[in-house]
């Protein structure tokens, strides 16, 4: 048996004073250490990947950098605002890069819709489409606008880990008819069915069914509208190593290749975390980002809990899982000019199949695609004159057992080239000199998600909000969550937006964090 060790503290600090650790460099843990560093917090943040991001990380080869999980950034103040927290300056560090178009989406019909910068570009494209539904249009983006003052500016930035914070809010979500889904809610607007996906598919995005999420989702339509779609040029890949420096700007360091085995727990409150080469890391405050399923299951395994327990997580329904293919292109730079940065391809029978993955559990032979090719803005994505591609089709998770991937993957695969040949970049199989694929056992292995489930825990009502696990953790003093599957949610604004709300329920390292007392579960 090997015995545990403490991993040295940094020379320049005292052992136990103020010391930090944060488990796994997605963007959620790195935006969290970021905080409690300028906080004065000392941060450790540890992760079993080779590279900063999380899901938001990337991998090259042979030349072509593969962005591997988000590829765009709808509201960059979020991001600038955390840089200024740290007394920094986001556009010094990350190039970014607004989108027009923001992307296009192909109907199965032959029918486009492109989503623009601008009021009167917009308004213009839907006159266009359906000239009927543009009150209703103008209407919905009213309805988009107060949600996401409610969701996104309100909810979204404050902690709901009291039962008597829901209570409070109870009233809006009544007003707001959060109890029906974001696609109804979009048919009351509009009565075109195309309007009626671009207004509505968005919850796909964070992992959530558009026939089932809750309509506050629906404030993406306003994120879009009034900040935008960007790219970092780099890709997410870009932010993550400039989140590094920050840290390491601030005196922290960020280890990488390192596996957590347990969080450690020392006269009931968490101390730290023991690595799965024996190695220990002593910290007065330990923060998750690793998916809340794993952390209470795996991580806190030899723990008893009260309301996490691996029952109620097993109960849980999780977002759809993900198939992707990461692919370069050679010499292809000036063909598929029709091919833009983002294109959404819409398959023929769309309600159908987000049943099938959700409800029915089925592994459809039609498909819905989203492609990314980063090289219409960011040559550096591929060697010059190539082409970089993402694809990705919703799949269901692991836990209906729809596919065997060892088996199905290659015939997936090819099911997906016949569409993206059909429909968007015709010939590009002859193209190709690298590629990467990853199933939703990927996701269970490289980032030791439950199920393989791309987002985590699927967006619902009764799964967000106090619903969702909490920021901190009624299991264990000291232990705090952040990331996709905690309060506010997924994607990109999402998960900054947890390490907002976890910090801000940090004191600075001269409050002891001893002191503080333990949440309650019903409280």
């Amino acid at each position: 048996m090997t015995t545990a060790h403490p991993i040295r503290p940094r020379p320049d600090t005292p052992s136990g004073q103020g010391e930090a650790l944060v488990i796994g460099a997605g963007l959620g843990g790195l935006a969290t250490a970021m905080r409690l560093g300028a906080k004065g917090w000392r941060v450790t943040v540890v992760d079993r990947l080779d590279r900063p991001g999380g899901r938001g990380s990337s991998i090259t080869k042979d030349g072509y950098r593969f962005d591997l999980g988000p590829t765009i950034v709808t509201v960059p103040q979020i991001l600038r605002d955390l840089w200024a927290t740290c007394g920094r300056d986001f556009h010094k560090d990350v190039d970014l890069r607004p989108m027009d178009p923001f992307y296009e989406i192909r109907f199965d019909d032959g029918e486009r819709f492109t989503m623009r910068t601008g009021a009167a570009a917009m308004e213009a494209e839907v006159a266009r489409v359906s000239p009927t539904d543009l009150p209703g249009y103008q209407r919905f983006l009213t309805d988009a606008k107060a949600r996401y003052s409610f969701g996104f500016e309100d909810l979204g930035r404050r902690p709901m880990h009291k039962l008597m914070d829901l209570i409070k809010v109870l009233p809006k979500f009544v007003w707001y008819r959060a109890d029906k889904s974001v696609h109804s809610h979009a048919a009351a607007r509009v009565k075109d069915p195309h309007l009626r996906f671009a207004l509505s598919f968005h919850p796909l995005f964070i992992g959530g069914d558009p026939f089932r999420v809750t309509s506050m989702y629906s404030l993406v339509s306003h994120l879009e509208a009034s900040f935008g779609v960007h790219y970092a040029m780099g890709g997410v890949q870009a932010i993550a190593d400039a989140m590094v420096a920050v840290i390491e700007g601030q005196g922290g360091r960020v280890l990488l290749g390192q596996e957590v085995d347990e969080i450690t727990v020392t006269n009931g409150r968490a101390s730290g975390a023991t690595l799965k080469d024996g190695r220990r890391l002593d910290a007065e405050v330990v923060v998750s980002n690793a998916d809340p399923g794993f952390t209470y299951g795996q991580l806190l395994r030899n723990h008893a809990k009260r309301r996490w327990t691996d029952k109620r997580m097993a109960r849980a329904r999780w977002s759809m899982g993900l198939f992707v293919w990461y692919f370069g292109t050679k010499g292809t730079r000036d063909m598929w000019p029709d091919a833009g940065h983002h294109t959404i391809v819409v398959g023929p029978r769309y309600k159908d199949h987000i049943r099938d993955i959700f409800r029915a559990g089925r592994l459809a032979k039609d498909m819905s695609l989203y492609v990314h090719r980063p090289t219409v803005t960011d040559p550096s994505a591929a060697p010059a004159g190539d082409d970089t591609f993402y694809v990705l089709s919703p799949v269901p998770h692991l836990g209906h057992n729809a596919a065997d991937w060892a088996t199905e993957t290659e015939t997936y695969r090819n099911r997906m080239a016949d569409v993206l040949e059909k429909r968007l970049i015709p010939g590009f199989r002859d193209k190709i000199s690298a590629e990467v694929t990853f199933t939703p056992e990927t996701f269970r292995d490289r980032y030791l998600s439950p199920f393989g489930a791309g987002f985590s825990l699927e967006p619902r009502i009764l799964q967000s909000a106090y619903f969702r696990p909490h920021n901190v953790s009624e299991e264990v003093p000291g232990l705090y969550l952040c990331g996709a599957g905690t309060h506010p949610g997924a994607g990109v604004p999402g998960v900054i937006g947890t390490a907002e709300v976890t910090a801000g329920l940090i004191p600075a390292p001269s409050v002891r964090v001893a002191d503080l007392p333990l949440p309650m579960a019903a409280e």
